[in-house]
């Protein structure tokens, strides 16, 4: 029996999807809880900028690296325990979060927590599964959707943080993950390869070194830095953008933080479409629209923004019309890279998807923890806000040269176009 026989007659995909694309948008919820929590946890332990800065960058970190061996994982056992795992045990840290009270403890907590960011690798691994190769590029559009997640956070922690208490956010967020977890365990079935393996329709899982063979592949590479941009610099600005527009255009945080919000919403969900598109006139011709429009938003974005809105001192380049424009449509155009990478994972790379997009996942991943960095230390080194994007120009640029050579050595050697 083949695997498309399997994925008709009772793979389910479509309740596969739409679970797993539930459980990330929970896991990505969980994911971010440090951004609206860490804000009182750091007036509570008078934290310094620093402290402050990995407290609420370390979940990012752990889960941006721990992606690459839940990807393989995947592979060998399947999503559904492994995913089912995953939220579990970041269930059980984010619970514990809530009786942490030492720093020491809050990181320790935290390394836990990123266990959910961790989630992408698995069910990118798991539903491109249940599709064949001309839907995988829809299907995983629509999983990526629970980047969404965040913005629940967001809108949701305030207001049981302000009338229960921090503690309280992290209960009912772990509880809401662990109930996930079985709703999901108890509703999914095990993918079609996993299903064929036992019943000796399939090859046995290879050897775990064997998993990161594909790894050589200079074109794995090629992919990760397409997604640092993407979705590492996606986000990277989804933090900064609040801090940027107080510093520079003199928002009250409160304002910010809903432009924040409101910059990552339509971009998260933007991706299913992106997906679609990617199966339809290709991933390639995609990205290089993103890399194009990109490139010449980043480079109107970087006309120098220096001073501070909060002395007087601030001189904006671009009206704030003009700037909230700009931005928005870059963060539109990296929603559409962001899918069409994850396009030629399962394209290339059938048989590998969990350690091939693990490893891409963790270096997008490390883009989100690595930026926002970079952009505070541009900007003491420089005195510009708009530091930055020029930085952002640098990265697109280098994505949309690889990516031109890359197609010449293709056109020039006839190998399966991308």
């Amino acid at each position: 029996m083949s695997l498309a026989v399997l994925r008709h007659d009772s793979g389910q995909p479509t309740r596969a999807l739409v679970l797993s694309t539930v459980a990330f948008t929970t896991c990505f919820a969980v994911w971010t809880i440090f951004s609206i929590i860490g804000v009182r946890i750091k007036g509570e332990l008078g934290l310094t900028e620093t402290a402050f800065g990995l407290l609420i960058g370390l979940p990012v970190l752990s889960g941006s690296l721990v992606r690459l061996v839940l990807g393989i994982w995947t592979d060998r056992f399947g999503g559904r325990p492994v995913y089912t795992a995953t939220m579990l045990l970041a269930a059980l840290a984010t619970f514990l979060l809530s009786y942490a009270q030492t720093y020491g403890q809050m990181l320790l907590a935290g390394l836990g927590v990123g266990l959910a960011g961790g989630s992408f690798a698995v069910g990118v691994a798991y539903v491109s599964r249940f599709y064949p190769a001309g839907k995988q590029g829809t299907a995983l559009g629509i999983f990526g959707v629970g980047n969404v997640g965040a913005a629940v956070t967001k809108f949701a922690a305030p207001f049981v943080l302000l009338a229960y208490g921090w503690q309280t956010v992290a209960m009912v967020w772990a509880a809401a993950l662990a109930l996930m977890a079985l709703v999901f365990w108890f509703s999914t079935e095990d993918d079609p390869v996993i299903r064929a393996r036992s019943k000796g329709q399939a090859a046995p899982a290879r050897s775990f070194l064997k998993e990161f063979e594909p790894l050589k592949d200079a074109r794995v590479w090629r992919f990760a830095l397409y997604y640092f941009f993407s979705f590492g610099a996606f986000v990277a600005l989804a933090l900064w953008l609040p801090r940027y527009l107080v510093g520079v255009y003199g928002f009250d945080l409160k304002t910010a933080g809903l432009v924040g919000a409101a910059y990552s919403i339509p971009a998260s969900v933007v991706r299913a479409w992106a997906g679609h598109l990617s199966d339809k006139i290709g991933a390639r011709r995609v990205l290089c629209w993103t890399f194009t429009v990109s490139a010449i938003c980043t480079l109107i974005l970087s006309a120098p923004s220096s001073g501070s809105a909060a002395d007087g001192t601030a001189r904006a380049a671009l009206p704030t019309a003009a700037f909230i424009a700009v931005i928005f449509v870059l963060g539109f155009v990296m929603a559409l890279g962001k899918a069409a990478v994850f396009k030629h994972i399962p394209a290339y790379y059938p048989t590998n998807v969990g350690a091939v997009g693990g490893l891409v996942g963790m270096i997008g991943g490390l883009g989100g923890f690595l930026l926002p960095l970079a952009f505070g230390a541009l900007k003491d080194a420089t005195g510009l806000w708009s530091s930055c994007f020029l930085l952002l120009f640098a990265l697109v640029a280098a994505c949309f040269l690889w990516m031109t050579a890359a197609v010449r050595r293709l056109n020039a050697t006839p190998v399966p176009a991308e």
